[in-house]
């Protein structure tokens, strides 16, 4: 094939040897660190639908780095082949089965195509090869319109091809090909020829496409997640007391108890929990005071805590005592539709004896601070909600002073500690929270002290001083 330059500007000087080789001496280095950054990405197993488009994208990269470097060989080693005979089979997927070139005299109506063209395009290279106007045949209906419009814009205007487009090769097999070409001009500036390469580009755009609907199934996962955070975060609000400040209960006499509480969130990109805290204010002048957590995330678990806490509160106003309360709410959760499990801390305030009446469900203790220490609560028998159908729950009680400080607490509220580790990391404030004169300083003190750490799950602080 001539070489494929107009008639008014000088040929280029091909690149030198050596400078072909480092280009591609990097591009391969470049390969080899591609594809370590990939195993190593593959290794991290924290969000699949963002490993399956970051996978993509790898594999797009390496994709684009193999055809930059068989491009680079070939440009060190020499053009392709003009002539037509049938070429010998190329590896499935190599250069050579993917780059053809062609050009069409449009003074004489003769075509020449590569060997590798003829393969490109699904014919035989017996055949000769098809002029200009018979090119269309091959391509699918939808896109002859855009090789026309090319086509007419290259030798009537003068305009430099770059374009894709499909064709339909013997069998129903479909492929993407790539054209770019240019006119080669006569001495009086009329177009004589068209030169074109033209590749075979399926491949590379299945890969941009698996990219594409990775991001996109991405994206809407993002959104749903972000939906499904923000539903359940208003169905907490809703239900759950004011979570900043002093909780300010209805009180028919002198106020008892002093009253604060705290939500603290897990990491932004962590689902809202089923963590809760309550104070109410019964019809017998008793105060309801309890904090719980179900297991899980989102909005299913949102929604049975609402269940749940609705639950306590109507049992409570119902004059039920904590043990029996637990009781019936292990039923309750025994039999929902989507089984969870739970655990719970619900206590009676007597104001009249200063009498505190509690149960547990596999939950910490309440913490006690008086005169500068702290000590947990002895625990009654209490399983897990959820954990065995018909539990029966102990109950205790414990006579209050005026001054105390009790502090009820979700499992979390220390990040990385649980169990009695979280509960003396809470009892070694005490002395801080001897020098609290509200329940609010006695929250803050603790939110200061374990809630500005990266924590992994929700937690809840309620905190009651005894007034009178």
């Amino acid at each position: 094939m001539p070489s494929h330059l107009s008639a008014d500007r000088p040929a280029a000087q091909p690149p030198g040897r050596g400078s072909v080789d480092a280009l591609i001496s990097q591009t391969r280095r470049l390969k080899v660190d591609v594809d370590a950054v990939r195993r190593d990405a593959a290794g991290e197993g924290s969000d699949p639908p963002r490993e399956r488009w970051q996978r993509a994208l790898y594999d797009l990269a390496l994709h684009q780095l193999s055809d930059l470097d068989e491009h680079l060989a070939q440009l060190r080693d020499g053009p392709l082949p003009t002539a037509a005979p049938e070429p010998p089979a190329p590896s499935q997927g190599s250069l050579l089965s993917r780059v053809g070139s062609a050009e069409w005299n449009l003074l004489t109506d003769e075509a020449r195509w590569s060997g590798e063209l003829y393969q490109i395009l699904g014919r035989d290279p017996a055949a000769p090869p098809l002029t200009l106007d018979e090119l269309p045949s091959l391509v699918v209906d939808e896109d002859r319109p855009k090789l026309t419009a090319m086509v007419t814009n290259c030798l009537v205007d003068a305009r430099p091809i770059d374009g894709e487009f499909r064709i339909a090769r013997r069998g129903g097999d479909v492929r993407t090909v790539h054209m770019m070409g240019e006119p080669v001009l006569d001495t009086d500036g009329s177009a004589a020829s068209m030169w074109a390469v033209l590749r075979d580009v399926s491949e590379l755009r299945r890969s941009q496409r698996v990219v594409s609907e990775t991001r996109d199934s991405l994206h809407h996962r993002q959104e749903a997640a972000r939906s499904e955070h923000r539903l359940a975060v208003e169905l907490q609000e809703a239900v759950l007391p004011p979570w900043r400040g002093s909780l300010r209960l209805p009180h028919r006499g002198p106020r008892t108890l002093d009253l604060a509480s705290r939500h603290l969130p897990a990491s932004a990109h962590t689902m809202i929990g089923g963590d809760w805290y309550d104070a109410l204010e019964l019809t017998d002048g008793e105060t309801l005071l309890s904090v719980g957590d179900l297991t899980g995330q989102g909005v299913g678990v949102t929604s049975n805590m609402t269940m749940l806490l609705g639950a306590v509160r109507g049992m409570a106003m119902a004059g039920a005592q904590p043990g029996q309360l637990m009781a019936w709410l292990n039923q309750l959760l025994d039999a929902t539709v989507q089984p969870a499990l739970g655990s719970a801390v619900c206590c009676r305030y007597r104001p009249a004896t200063r009498t505190l009446v509690w149960a547990q469900a596999g939950h910490p203790a309440p913490l006690l601070f008086r005169d500068g220490t702290g000590r947990a609560l002895n625990a009654p028998d209490g399983v897990l909600l959820g954990a065995t159908s018909g539990a029966v729950y102990g109950q205790a009680e414990e006579t209050l002073q005026v001054g105390d400080l009790l502090l009820l607490h979700t499992d979390g509220l220390v990040p990385g500690h649980t169990g009695s580790a979280a509960a003396n990391l809470l009892l070694g404030l005490a002395p801080r929270l001897a020098g609290n004169r509200t329940a609010e300083d006695c929250v803050r003190t603790v939110v200061e002290e374990f809630g500005a750490s990266e924590r992994e799950d929700n937690a809840c602080v309620l905190a009651a001083r005894v007034m009178s």
